[in-house]
């Protein structure tokens, strides 16, 4: 049965420029120019000027409309004026013109192209190598098969037993299992030694052997029986164990761990791929120490001058005077929402610009004396709801700020969001940030006897003689943090 009622809701609605400012606020330096040049693609009322390479303080937000100029401006190319109606109206099918530019560029730029040396990737080489062996049809398709199957490092990623059924149902080939570990050892004997490896233990044997076909010497037979037999405990380190199963001595494990020090534990990573997909860090912003006076500059050079086209808003104002059939008023309508999408993007980038350097100087403010001395022990604790307080912002707005954004300093360049970090206190009730603490573990272990390694609960009791009173589990926590095994992991042979 049908029922009427009144419901009071309250609802908050992010309205399209608060979505597309949120998205920007997202994108990295070095994707932004690609996201302008998208937009510009995609809405010819927008336009922009040759890119400028160049670094310079963000000047403060103007509150005036950004596009207002744009709208009635009626100078520049005349060039640009001259459009005709006709070809307006032309199908969906036709390529607009503006894709067809490629050179946006001014020739005052100046342009540096970085050379790349061209050369054989890693499974072209393997390929090769296949090639020169005398295998038939079938076991060349699966030399080929296995070759597809080795990842970058060089390792087989799939068993042979798998491969065996993806031949069957993919290529209509009937190998055995027999023929395909043929064809593995022949890709096993390939440059760079170790390649085919199914496992780090196969990839170290196979390099092992390789060695002893051509030298002789009692450190190579026994590193070759350890990675053999005692793989597990060697890399646990059990060093006691191994020594006393194979009745050998100390000097003697040492040389036999040296030996496999010298081997290769991802064989692909030695060829270097001459490809283009080199990723680069663009900092965001620059921060610069000027005489003991911090100066922030956020990097625009990839953010063009962006402004309405004026062919469009002469076309707009010429539709508004004339009369106004069906076809004008599609016309009309359809130019009116490409310039107030332009318009909306504008002022989104704007905001993007001005909200990133706002957010990024009440970072800097609060973390003054650490950006002066490069010390991590200067670094206050600082969380997200401290800079959204001080510049007015939602959390989830600095937030989006300090994700995948980099800083560059007078010491290094650094990820935002790594200057966020929990507070804890001191015995003295002072309180210290986190990475200081995580600073100081990583230093202690840095500076240790690696014959005997601090364990967890030495850390944490060396922690607490410097006034830090932390549990082990949380001493363990941070080390996992830095990457750092425990004790017996970093344990090393006496000298």
């Amino acid at each position: 049965m049908l029922r009427q009622s009144l419901q009071q809701k309250l609802l908050q609605k992010l309205s399209p420029q608060q979505i597309l400012l949120m998205k920007l606020l997202q994108v990295p330096a070095n994707e932004l120019e690609q996201r302008v040049k998208q937009e510009i693609e995609e809405n010819p009322a927008l336009e922009a000027d040759a890119l400028e390479h160049h670094d310079e303080e963000y000047p403060q937000a103007d509150n005036s409309e950004t596009n207002e100029a744009s709208e009635n401006a009626d100078s520049g190319d005349e060039s640009r004026d001259d459009f005709d109606m006709d070809d307006y109206y032309k199908g969906e099918d036709e390529i607009p013109e503006y894709k067809l530019q490629t050179n946006n560029y001014s020739r005052d730029n100046d342009f540096k192209e970085i050379p790349f040396s061209t050369g054989i990737s890693f499974h072209e080489l393997l390929k090769q190598q296949l090639g020169l062996h005398s295998l038939d049809g079938q076991k060349l398709k699966i030399g080929q098969y296995i070759i597809g199957n080795i990842d970058s490092s060089g390792y087989l990623q799939r068993s042979v037993d798998a491969i065996v059924d993806d031949l069957a149902f993919m290529q209509n080939i009937n190998a055995k299992k027999e023929d395909v570990e043929k064809v593995l050892s022949v890709i096993q004997s390939f440059d760079p030694p170790g390649v085919g490896g199914r496992n780090l233990q196969e990839c170290l044997l196979i390099q092992l052997r390789r060695k002893m076909k051509t030298e002789n010497y009692e450190a190579l037979e026994l590193a070759y029986k350890i990675v053999k037999r005692y793989f597990n405990e060697f890399t646990k380190k059990h060093y006691q164990k191994i020594m006393k199963r194979l009745g050998i001595s100390e000097e003697q494990l040492k040389a036999a761990i040296n030996v496999v020090l010298t081997l290769n534990p991802k064989p692909g990573n030695s060829l270097v791929e001459t490809s283009r997909n080199n990723q680069y860090i663009i900092p965001d912003f620059t921060i610069t120490n000027n005489n003991g006076e911090l100066e922030l500059s956020l990097n625009s050079w990839n953010a063009p001058e962006l402004r309405v086209s004026s062919t469009y808003a002469t076309m707009m104002q010429d539709l508004a005077k004339g009369k106004r059939g069906k076809a004008e008023k599609e016309a009309f309508s359809f130019i009116k929402k490409k310039m107030d999408s332009a318009k909306w993007f504008i002022e989104a980038v704007r905001q993007r610009q001005n909200t990133l350097y706002i957010t990024m100087k009440a970072i800097m403010d609060y973390q003054q004396e650490y950006f002066l001395t490069g010390d991590d022990t200067k670094l206050r604790p600082m969380i997200l709801k401290n800079i959204a307080d001080i510049v007015g912002m939602d959390i989830s707005t600095v937030s989006r700020v300090a994700n995948s954004k980099y800083v560059q300093t007078p010491f290094g360049t650094f990820l935002l969001k790594s200057f966020f970090s929990e507070s804890m206190q001191k015995d003295n009730g002072e309180e210290v940030s986190t990475r200081e603490v995580k600073t100081i573990l990583k230093n202690m272990i840095a500076h240790e006897d690696k014959n005997k390694p601090l364990t967890d609960e030495q850390l944490m009791n060396a922690l607490k003689e410097k006034g830090y009173p932390i549990a082990r589990r949380t001493v363990a926590k941070y080390r996992e943090q830095l990457n750092i095994p425990v004790a017996r992991l970093r344990k090393v042979l006496g000298e």
